[in-house]
C-alpha cells in the first residue's frame, strides 16, 4: 500500500499506530481548520454572535449526507462523543428502579457517565457479561438480550468498541431494542469514515460519533444525532442565551447545544474538507488496504503474545484496528516503554481484568511500522519484566 503519509503532520520518526484514539489530522485540512480561525479573529462577534450559526448549518448539511441523515437538524455539534453521552445521561428521565443494559466492554468514560447518573437517580446500569471469543451474531445478540428485563429502559451499546476493537451488530440490536419499546443509544465514535454509517437505517434514537477519529477533523470535532422523538430529553448541558432565546430558531434542540457562549468551532467547519480530502484520495480504496493489512499481519501477533482472536477474524467484526490478548503486569509501564524506548505510539489497554495491544492501520502506515512493534516486542519479552 503507498503510503500517503506526507500528507499528514504526524513526527516522522514514530511508528504512529493509534490512529483509534484521536485520530490525526492531513495538512489541508488542518490548514483550513487555521483559515477558520483567521475568520475568527478577524471579526469576532460578526463570526460567534451571527455569521456562525450560518457556518454550522452549512456543515451540519454537508455531514447530514455524508452520514445518510434525512435532516441536517437533527445533527447537532458537540466536541466529542462523552460530551454527548453525558448530554444524554443527565437529562434522561430515570426513575428509582430502573436499569440501562449495555455490554461490558463499553468505553470506560461512557461507563462512568452512566454509573454516575445512575447513582443520583437509584437506577441501575446493567453491564451484560459477553463472552469472549465471540461465535457469531446470532450468539452475541442472544447473550446480550439476556440482560433485558422488564425494569430496562434504555439499550446502550458501542457501534465500534474501544478497547477491544470489535465492530458490534448495533443496527440488529437497535431494532429489536425497537420491538421492544426501549431506546437506543450507540456509541459510534470510531465509525465515521471508519465503516459504512446510514442513520437513516440503523433506527437508533441518539447515536453519537466522532470527526476528529476516522473522518481526520482537527480535535474536538464530534456530532450528536438525536431523532425529533427524542430531542425534548436533551436538556442544555450549558444554560446559556439558547434557553428562552431572544430570537429562537425553529428548533429548541439546536438552539440549546448551539448557543451556549464564546467558544472557537472552527473545527465544526472543517467536516466539507475532510470528506473532499476522503474523494481526492478515495478513501474507500485506502481503507479496503488498511483493513487487509490490519487481518494480514494478526497471526503473528497473536503468535508472538500466545494469544488467541477474541472474534472471528473478517470485516463483520474488524475494521482498520484489532486487540491482541497480552499479558502483562504493567500495562501502563509497557505502552511508555514502547514509545520512550521504541518510538512506537499504541495503546495498551485494560477492560476489565483484560489487557489489550490495540494496533490501527491508516493510509500513512506501512509494513514496517508492524515490523517495529514485532521487534519491539520480542526484545521486551526477553528482558522477562513487562511481558511474558
Amino acid at each position: 500500500m503507498e503510503s500517503l503519509k506526507e500528507h499528514f503532520l504526524l513526527r516522522p520518526d514514530i511508528h504512529f499506530l493509534n490512529f483509534g484514539s484521536f485520530g490525526a489530522t492531513p495538512k489541508p485540512i488542518f490548514e483550513k481548520y487555521q483559515d477558520w480561525q483567521r475568520v475568527l479573529e478577524a471579526e469576532p462577534v460578526q463570526f460567534i454572535a451571527f455569521d456562525g450559526y450560518q457556518y454550522l448549518a452549512d456543515s451540519r448539511a454537508v455531514l447530514a449526507k455524508f452520514l445518510n441523515c434525512a435532516d441536517k437538524d437533527d445533527l447537532v455539534y458537540v466536541t466529542n462523543p462523552s460530551f454527548a453521552v453525558n448530554m444524554i445521561a443527565k437529562s434522561f428521565p430515570l426513575e428509582a428502579g430502573d436499569e440501562i443494559l449495555a455490554t461490558d466492554i463499553e468505553y470506560g468514560a461512557c461507563d462512568r457517565t452512566w454509573e454516575y447518573y445512575c447513582k443520583k437517580k437509584g437506577a441501575t446500569y446493567r453491564r451484560q457479561k459477553i463472552n469472549l471469543p465471540i461465535v457469531d451474531k446470532a450468539q452475541f445478540i442472544e447473550d446480550f438480550f439476556k440482560g433485558c428485563n422488564e425494569k430496562t429502559k434504555v439499550i446502550f451499546i458501542s457501534h465500534i468498541t474501544s478497547a477491544t476493537g470489535l465492530i458490534l451488530p448495533a443496527a440488529e440490536i437497535c431494532a429489536i431494542a425497537k420491538t421492544k419499546g426501549l431506546i437506543t443509544i450507540v456509541d459510534g465514535a470510531h465509525v465515521p469514515a471508519h465503516i459504512p454509517l446510514d442513520l437513516s437505517s440503523i433506527q437508533a434514537d441518539f447515536y453519537t460519533g466522532a470527526c476528529h477519529k476516522w473522518m481526520m477533523a482537527p480535535k474536538g470535532c464530534s456530532f450528536l444525532y438525536a431523532t425529533k422523538s427524542v430531542q425534548p430529553i436533551c436538556d442544555p448541558m450549558i444554560v446559556s442565551w439558547g434557553y428562552q432565546a431572544a430570537k429562537p430558531s425553529h428548533s429548541n434542540f439546536l438552539d440549546y447545544h448551539q448557543m451556549i457562549g464564546t467558544r472557537d468551532f472552527s473545527a465544526f467547519l472543517t467536516v466539507a474538507t475532510c470528506i473532499e480530502f476522503m474523494e481526492q484520495h478515495n478513501w474507500k480504496a485506502v481503507g479496503k488496504k488498511c483493513h487487509e493489512m490490519v487481518l494480514e499481519h494478526a497471526p503473528r501477533f497473536f503468535a508472538l503474545f500466545n494469544s488467541k482472536p477474541i472474534c472471528p477474524l473478517n470485516s463483520e467484526w474488524i475494521g482498520q484496528m484489532i486487540s491482541i490478548p497480552i499479558q502483562t503486569p504493567d500495562p501502563e509501564k509497557l505502552q511508555r516503554t514502547l514509545f520512550l524506548d521504541y518510538k512506537i505510539e499504541v495503546p495498551i489497554m485494560r477492560q476489565g481484568d483484560d489487557v489489550y495491544l490495540r494496533y490501527s492501520i491508516n493510509a500513512f502506515n506501512t509494513v514496517e511500522d508492524l515490523d517495529a512493534l514485532c521487534n519491539a516486542i520480542k526484545e521486551i519479552q526477553k528482558q522477562g519484566i513487562l511481558l511474558k
